[in-house]
């Protein structure tokens, strides 16, 4: 039977969290059991550099980072659901793939 996969991705926690309910939501409406949300490692980008802005004085710095949370959902390929999910607003720091699997 073929399967459907949906991975998520983005830097926003809570955005990513309300769009997994929706789907959630969506899948348990049509009667459908889903497998997740599997939470995959989060990525971390770090970057560290100089306060002062000629590059003398004090060493000191400033150090950033940004998180990328990634989330997978696996279920049953339905075209109902599918064709809601797509159709879901879906906001800009979230980045969605849907595949399908046989």
């Amino acid at each position: 039977m073929a399967r459907t996969r949906i991975k998520l991705a983005s830097i926003d926690i809570n955005k990513l969290n309300e769009l997994i309910n929706n789907i959630k939501e969506i899948s348990s409406k049509a009667g459908i059991i889903i497998r997740g949300p599997v939470p995959l490692p989060t990525k971390k980008l770090k970057i560290t550099t100089r306060k002062s802005p000629c590059g003398d004085g004090k060493a000191t710095f400033d150090k950033y980072e940004m998180r990328i949370h990634k989330r997978l959902i696996d279920m049953p390929a339905d075209e109902r659901v599918l064709h809601s999910i797509m159709r879901m607003p879906i906001p800009k720091d979230v980045n969605v793939e849907i595949e399908m699997i046989e």
